[in-house]
């Protein structure tokens, strides 16, 4: 399983990045989860949409959908010229579907995801845990069919159930918003401290911080996540590649 980051910004797009967005792939399998401000430029980078298989939105802030609807037109396009052969699954948590704005059912299938469920995707294994945050956001967990795995926070302040959903994970991809100077600043975010701590409870294999502020030194956040989880930390990047 491989794991590309699309875009890791919080709020808005750095100039020529993306907010959230992450291509997993295993084998000719290609997953995205979450769509948000840029990411559909920079995908199309690394899979060619017509071979994207699913697309799993965590919530629907603009950071994370942003770009979803723009996605729909693409798939309408691929299949009226016959380069996409199926609609794309577009599997959404935390509102009615039927509200967001999609318009073209025959060109992209849109699926609530519900938490009690999983999903099966070719050899992938997509689980979902409850976040706490302003809107209804869940954390995603990917398996693979030999056991390795990956869960990805999404939006989330600190909370029990991330750490139980995070346990033993081959990679933990958490949100770091803020400095630990802004404890408390904003529920529903958290601090890199706070992401160092869940990952010291989880212990995975390794952190990856991700939805970054625009301010401040970015190297910061990764020392603070640092000083409470002693396993490997890191920053992530458009582009960056992990094999899991």
């Amino acid at each position: 399983m491989e794991l590309t980051v699309i875009g890791c910004w919080g709020a808005y797009p750095a100039p020529n990045e993306a907010t959230s967005g992450y291509l997993i792939k295993r084998g000719e399998l290609s997953i995205l989860l979450d769509c948000g401000s840029g990411v559909l430029s920079r995908l199309q980078n690394e899979v060619p949409l017509e071979q994207l298989d699913a697309v799993f939105i965590t919530h629907t802030h603009a950071d994370h959908i942003a770009d979803a609807l723009t996605l729909e037109f693409a798939a309408l396009v691929l299949m009226q010229t016959g380069k996409r052969s199926k609609p794309l699954d577009v599997y959404v948590y935390g509102e009615d579907p039927d509200k967001l704005g999609f318009q073209f059912p025959e060109c992209v299938r849109v699926h609530p995801i519900d938490l009690r469920q999983k999903v099966q995707i070719g050899e992938l294994t997509m689980e979902f845990s409850e976040n706490v945050h302003e809107v209804p956001c869940c954390a995603v967990k990917v398996t693979a069919a030999d056991g390795k795995s990956l869960v990805y926070s999404s939006d989330t302040g600190y909370c029990d159930s991330i750490v139980e959903f995070s346990r033993q994970a081959d990679v933990l991809v958490l949100e770091s918003s803020f400095y630990d100077w802004q404890k408390g600043a904003m529920r529903g975010h958290l601090t890199a401290g706070e992401a160092g701590e869940i990952a010291a409870l989880a212990k995975p294999g390794q952190l990856v911080l991700t939805h970054f502020p625009h301010y401040g030194d970015l190297r910061q956040l990764e020392a603070e996540a640092s000083s409470r989880f002693d396993g490997q930390t890191r920053l992530a990047f458009g582009g960056m590649k992990l094999n899991i």
